[in-house]
């Protein structure tokens, strides 16, 4: 590795774990004195004290007292990956994730599925975290929470969703490190391997990555524009007889869809007769001006399970989900929560109870949400100039789900876009059984840019 860029430390540093690399230093050798290292190199002798130190603290050597530094890390798997290029790995789900997650920090992400950094509520986050530090009040600082998380936040959690009219106690609302944690909760309280899950298709993709790691058994419905193909439902209910319907009811990930009232009472209507749950994940609620249906509303938690967090709209960096569900499944979700991790974060809820309750926040989402509406006009005018048509026209949220021309493969096109620092997301990862394979997702807020553009006109010309 090139040290041209390193501190002096720094540089020591790579040295040794070079020589570790390289199988010159191996678990138990004495490295030089510092005296010998220092007169080696010809840096100072606290140059290499301060290295030595540094590398004592990652665990790569130890220090016996009176008889030196010894390496300690064990030896890395020998790997031929350097000698020609990677392995290139299946565009899915996973593959989809580490592209948004591990991109240069320079790359376009019109793929991803949250907000730039410049969008979200940087100053109310800020506000938050000074006034919880100078709170009289230790336990966010130091305690675990309670069983149930927070109760200043989930009854906040009760109110806002009450106003969507969703009737639920704080005490059944189970806070969770995020929304993913809670459909972890929800699967591992519902599932046993080889049962079958109903989704969309397409779906979020980290549902099916999620669903698959609990070996479930994943079967796809057609997604219309005001929800889940009734007709092809009913056929799934009977000849599968799932365990429970996974969706996001308004805002859809990833077509922008809502769910219509008539969909949702013939859903709910189906799930009666079929003794089937429903998992109905909310986690893009603030960016819509007025909430549509839900299928928590119109069913009142007895069969549907409502999931959410705010790290789509408030901040990723603060980990807090939630779970409303009815009071005997909430205890079962509790005791499921303990055993797996003990407790939640109490400092997190504090934060975003904090957030939630400031008038910038108000001030903030409303913002979000003009913003949003120009984005989507924006982003589907730039589309269709170059022969790219959405699906349909979203009422609220970030997504647009578009139609590539000639039936040209998204995924090809999505490898390509790498190449110019672009992250584009491919219809085939939200889809079951990789259908959808010449539609693209859209984030309308990272997709306004000439960059992107070019690129999709070279590509579809």
């Amino acid at each position: 590795m090139a040290t041209i860029n390193l501190t002096r430390t720094g540089q020591v540093m790579q040295s040794i774990r070079d020589r570790i690399d390289r199988r010159v230093l191996t678990p138990g050798s004495r490295l030089p004195s510092v005296r010998a290292m220092a007169e080696a190199i010809g840096f100072s002798k606290s140059t290499v004290v301060e290295a030595y130190d540094r590398l004592a603290a990652d665990g790569v050597i130890r220090s016996r007292p009176g008889a030196g530094f010894y390496v300690s890390a064990p030896l890395a798997p020998l790997s031929l990956d350097r000698i020609g290029a990677p392995a290139e790995r299946e565009v899915d789900p996973l593959w989809m994730l580490r592209q948004s997650l591990m991109g240069p920090s320079e790359a376009l992400k019109p793929g991803c599925g949250w907000l730039p950094d410049d969008w979200l509520a940087g100053g109310p986050i800020r506000k938050a975290l000074r006034a919880v530090a100078r709170s009289d009040a230790d336990g966010p600082l130091t305690q675990y929470a309670s069983l149930l998380g927070s109760p200043p936040l989930r009854a906040l959690l009760a109110r806002r969703l009450d106003d969507q009219g969703v009737g639920a106690a704080p005490d059944q609302i189970l806070l969770t490190e995020s929304s993913t944690h809670a459909l972890d909760l929800v699967s591992r309280f519902l599932l046993e391997p080889g049962d079958t899950v109903l989704v969309d298709d397409p779906c979020y993709f980290n549902f099916l990555a999620l669903l698959r790691a609990h070996r479930a058994n994943v079967v796809g419905i057609p997604m219309t524009p005001t929800g889940p193909d009734t007709t092809a439902f009913a056929a799934a209910l009977a000849e599968h007889r799932p365990r429970f319907y996974l969706t996001n009811s308004a805002s859809h990930n990833p077509t922008g869809a809502t769910l219509s009232a008539a969909t949702a009472h013939r859903l709910l209507k189906l799930a009666e007769l079929h003794d089937l749950v429903i998992v109905e994940d909310d986690v893009f609620a603030d960016f819509e001006d007025t909430p549509a249906p839900r299928l928590a509303a119109f069913d009142g938690l007895d069969r549907v399970i409502r999931i959410g967090s705010f790290s789509k709209s408030v901040t990723a960096a603060i980990r807090c989900g939630h779970i409303a569900a009815r009071p005997d499944w909430i205890e079962a979700l509790a005791d499921l929560r303990i055993a797996t991790s003990m407790s939640g974060n109490p400092l997190s809820a504090e934060v975003l109870h904090t957030v939630l309750t400031d008038g910038g926040y108000r001030r903030h989402i409303e913002g979000v949400r003009t913003r949003l509406a120009r984005a989507r006009a924006r982003t589907i005018e730039r589309l269709r100039k170059i022969g790219i048509t959405p699906w349909i026209e979203p009422a609220a949220g970030l997504f647009i789900w578009a139609r590539l021309p000639d039936g040209l493969d998204a995924a090809k096109l999505a490898r390509a876009a790498l190449a110019d620092d672009i992250v584009l997301a491919p219809g085939n990862v939200f889809s079951t059984n990789g259908m959808w394979s010449d539609y693209l997702r859209f984030n309308v807020t990272m997709s306004d840019d000439d960059r992107v553009s070019a690129f999709l006109a070279r590509a579809c010309g």
